[in-house]
């Protein structure tokens, strides 16, 4: 049974989520430019909120939902970049580089994002210091994990590269650390990982067996964080 999505705020000011986005910097008038601005959308889970290669028209905030972003290879198959979560923005690499979106972003769960349009994320760039300042720090670690994890496919094991992407699902989904059921297809997390999704299905039964993880359909629950971790930094 699906959760119903929760309806984002009219007034930022009022989103629980504003320490953790970009507009925590922003100031009282700036927040009041953006919430006359907004507006919200509510995704299905698998549903494409935008699609590599479209033009800009808004920066995203996600007020509820997981989202996942995607890359179409030449083999035309789908590669998962990263994960973006409740208070994430999306978008911020095309405002800065006026570029196209260099990913697709895809629901994971159902969402609701609020799109801030194009014009006032700029007019927050240029009036805002800090708010350019916290753009440039979340593309700066965007770029970090994204190269970390591509060196990592080159050289780790496939078991090694499982073990770190079972890691980050849990950081991602699981709030403040605590056991919860990570809802991730085996075609995703095939993709994550860079492998064929029959070695990411034996491999996710090795670890059930092992007793480092519990699964029940395509929900994935951490049980040993600890021996996880020690598997995916043996190669480090």
């Amino acid at each position: 049974m699906r959760n119903t999505p929760t309806l984002a705020p009219s007034n930022c000011q009022d989103c629980p989520r504003r320490q953790q986005a970009l507009l925590g910097c922003c100031q009282l008038d700036e927040l009041n430019l953006v919430s006359a601005s907004k507006t919200f959308q509510t995704y299905q889970k698998g549903q494409v909120i935008f699609r590599e290669g479209s033009r800009l028209n808004s920066l995203y905030c996600i007020f509820q939902g997981k989202v996942k972003m995607t890359k179409t290879g030449g083999d035309a198959k789908e590669q998962i970049m990263r994960f973006a979560r409740e208070g994430d923005t999306m978008g911020y690499r095309s405002l800065l580089s006026d570029a196209p979106y260099a990913c697709s972003a895809v629901a994971l769960e159902d969402c609701v994002v609020c799109m801030v349009p194009r014009p006032d994320a700029q007019s927050l760039m240029q009036q805002n210091p800090q708010f350019t300042q916290a753009l440039l720090r979340q593309l700066s670690e965007s770029l970090t994990d994204t190269e970390t994890r591509m060196l990592h496919m080159t050289y780790k094991p496939v078991r090694e590269r499982l073990a770190g992407a079972l890691l980050l699902l849990h950081r991602t989904f699981c709030q403040d650390g605590a056991r919860c059921d990570i809802p991730i297809s085996r075609d995703d997390l095939a993709s994550l990982i860079g492998t064929a999704t029959e070695t990411a299905s034996r491999l996710v039964s090795e670890f059930k067996e092992e007793g480092l993880i519990a699964t029940k359909g395509s929900k994935i629950t951490i049980l040993n964080a600890a021996t996880l971790t020690q598997i995916s930094t043996q190669y480090d």
